[in-house]
């Protein structure tokens, strides 16, 4: 028969256990601490916040993780110690698309942690603007979903930012029919932003073919107006409906079940290779005949994955686009140094948006 460990010595094995991970914990924020000084030794002003690093440390405790935590929660865990060391080195400020409650903040908190300051703003452009004048170190922009493509505003202010991409992060999207009213049927209108619409427009029309679709700046200002109005309801995520304090009447109604929103980080730094990166550019060719030929013919000849590609109006003449550009590897690898080199020579605008690791899922 197999013998059952008492309670009060597996607690007093956890006690022990939790008194060392502490002392451990605390030994690498000292650790933080100098090399934070280290750095200023050295004449290093800015951010001491590397995505690139923290990209390959995240990567590693994947790697190393033998259980049973699975490996989500071992990422989730020490991104949140690399969050809390990097606020005794230097604080972050990033900037987001507010309220607080959206799907964005969500974003800067999985990829920075909570130890950041998240500035709220009120549009895109605004995020831009504040981290081009120094506001924020860093800002968070949604930037393509898998199930309504790419948030076009986004790509267009890139063509004109002088900042660029340093990291991204994945979310997946769930939907909430939230709202106040003691009955559903009692819900005449339904707030939401304008992609979460579209993104429940097959379960709205099937549910609430006669409800009035409101489209506002975000999830968290209709679940916020919906906290208010008679009869009304919105569509948001979970967070919206803990700090508006309303019920939810039904979970997870997106359309597609994997819907997920690609978000970029912003900031003025580079970030050096890691081995899984990717690098994002735009190009402008004119309108000419074999233009797309001539873009992807370098990448096709030394081998490198295209990720994404994307046109949209160049906004310069008639009939005449930009491409977005997404590719495997970075700027620096060797391949892609020579592919990029080939594709200038071909056409007439091309302008590095930045390289950066993959998301760490």
């Amino acid at each position: 028969m197999t013998s059952i460990t008492p309670l009060s010595e597996l607690r007093d094995k956890i006690d022990k256990i939790d008194q060392q991970i502490l002392e451990l914990i605390n030994q690498r924020a000292s650790c933080a601490m100098e090399v934070a000084k280290t750095k200023i030794a050295l004449g290093e002003q800015g951010t001491f916040y590397r995505p690139d690093r923290e990209s390959l440390v995240l990567r590693r405790i994947k790697d190393i993780n033998q259980g049973p935590l699975p490996d989500q929660t071992a990422v989730r865990f020490f991104r949140e110690l690399m969050s809390s060391c990097l606020a005794l080195e230097k604080p972050l400020d990033v900037a987001y698309l507010g309220p607080v409650g959206t799907f964005t903040q969500q974003a800067v908190l999985k990829h920075f942690g909570n130890a950041v300051k998240a500035i709220p703003e009120a549009t895109i452009n605004d995020i831009f603007s504040t981290v081009e004048n120094g506001g924020c170190q860093f800002g968070v922009v949604p930037v393509e979903n898998s199930t309504e493509g790419v948030i076009s505003y986004t790509l267009d202010r890139f063509l004109v930012s002088s900042l660029k991409m340093c990291g991204e992060v994945e979310i997946q999207v769930h939907q909430n029919l939230m709202g106040l009213v003691d009955d559903k049927t009692q819900i005449t209108e339904i707030f939401s932003h304008q992609q979460s619409l579209a993104q429940c427009r097959q379960w709205l029309e099937k549910n609430f073919p006669h409800a009035k679709l409101t489209a506002v700046s975000s999830n968290a200002e209709a679940a916020r107006l919906a906290s208010i109005t008679k009869n009304a309801a919105a569509i948001a995520g979970r967070p919206a409906a803990e700090l508006y304090h309303l019920n939810i009447f039904e979970k997870n109604i997106e359309d597609e079940p994997n819907n997920t929103t690609r978000f970029i980080i912003i900031g003025k730094q580079t970030s050096a290779s890691t081995g899984n990166d990717k690098t994002s550019l735009v190009v402008s060719t004119g309108n000419q005949p074999g233009a797309l030929h001539r873009i992807l013919e370098p990448f096709a000849r030394f081998g490198i994955g295209m990720v994404h590609i994307e046109s949209r109006p160049s906004r310069q003449g008639l009939w005449e686009y930009v491409f977005f550009i997404d590719i495997e590897g970075h700027s620096e690898d060797e391949q892609v140094t020579k592919a990029l080199d080939i594709l200038k020579s071909n056409v007439s605008m091309l302008k590095l948006l930045g390289s950066y690791p993959r998301a760490v899922l």
